[in-house]
């Protein structure tokens, strides 16, 4: 019997070892921008919070998770000195979450690292690579994920 030569190909092995070595970069990154304790969701969230304080059921909503889980992810922003609390002007029963200077500091410190790194990726391959691999990509997504990635970060055009 003849095994095949090749094994089958695992795209979302490749994936999911690609997100950690971005991870694993950036966090890199960040450390030497004096920002240590980099972790995996920080990118989307001082994404949200760079753009305007939010109420924690609105971080939840914008993160797609629950309220408790945005309580719990605030209160950590709030322990490590980048954001506060504060209350809506509108409704006073409601715990905004605000950036410090520091949290925005480093949240622009995130930004700028996946932008370096957006640009060693970029000097790798070419232009219709990239057009490619995110179509790849967008194939992950599916239903209404796969419209709010459409909404948020519209497909680049072929080359």
């Amino acid at each position: 019997m003849t095994q095949n030569a090749s094994p089958p190909y695992r795209f979302g092995n490749l994936l999911a070892l690609a997100r950690q070595s971005w991870i694993e970069q950036v966090r890199e990154r960040m450390q030497e921008a004096g920002f240590p304790g980099y972790r995996r969701s920080d990118a989307t969230v001082f994404g949200r919070l760079l753009q305007r304080p939010l109420a924690i059921g609105q971080l939840g909503e914008a993160l797609s998770i629950t309220r408790q889980a945005a309580r719990q992810l605030a209160d950590g922003l709030v322990e490590r000195g980048y954001a506060s609390f504060g209350t809506d002007d509108a409704d006073a029963r409601r715990t905004i979450v605000v950036l410090t200077p520091r949290g925005e500091a480093y949240g622009r410190a995130i930004w700028m690292a996946q932008d370096a790194l957006n640009a060693i990726v970029r000097s790798r391959v070419s232009e219709a690579d990239l057009v490619a691999a995110d179509a790849v990509l967008r194939a992950v997504f599916s239903g209404d994920a796969r419209q709010r990635l459409d909404e948020r970060m519209p497909p680049p055009r072929e080359p």
